[in-house]
């Protein structure tokens, strides 16, 4: 039997005054013309940190200490049915960063806007809205998609 593998994805919370960074994003196969935050997926042997760091420059142009810089906030555990895929979708929020927030990838993106907590646009992508609601209440953890019925049966970790 293979260990069981996740897609990782890489999130960030840049937060302001009770608002939130948030993008439309442009020319993609997932949630074209739909809002979400600051993200993407891990590369081969690159760090969770090291990753969000990364997208950080590359979407945004700012420099993120990936040390000392995010405070990891936030974790989905997702089960898509549409490909049958497991993720975990890591929610870091942005303690500091260097540079001036643009859009880096215009091809990609149609901006980047603020947006309140407490009134989040639409449309935005189901599992950050999820997610932001739960960091706004200090929850977290959340699992998505899974079917319950099946997985509450099956021993856990080993204990009785």
């Amino acid at each position: 039997m293979h260990p069981h593998q996740n897609i990782v994805g890489v999130h960030l919370l840049f937060e302001n005054d009770g608002q939130v960074l948030l993008g439309k994003r442009l020319n993609t196969s997932y949630a074209q013309g739909v809002y979400h935050v600051p993200a993407g997926h891990l590369e081969p042997g690159e760090p969770v940190t090291a990753g969000a760091a990364r997208e950080a420059y590359e979407e945004l142009g700012v420099v993120i200490d990936d040390e000392f810089d995010l405070e990891l906030v936030h974790v989905v555990h997702q089960h898509d049915g549409d490909d049958g895929r497991d993720r975990l979708q890591l929610f870091f929020r942005v303690l500091a960063h260097s540079g001036v927030i643009t859009t880096q990838e215009p091809d990609r993106c149609a901006g980047w806007e603020w947006h309140s907590l407490h009134a989040l646009p639409e449309p935005l992508v189901g599992y950050t809205r999820t997610a932001l609601d739960a960091i706004r209440v200090g929850r977290p953890f959340t699992a998505m998609g899974w079917d319950t019925t099946l997985t509450a049966s099956k021993p856990s970790g080993g204990r009785p």
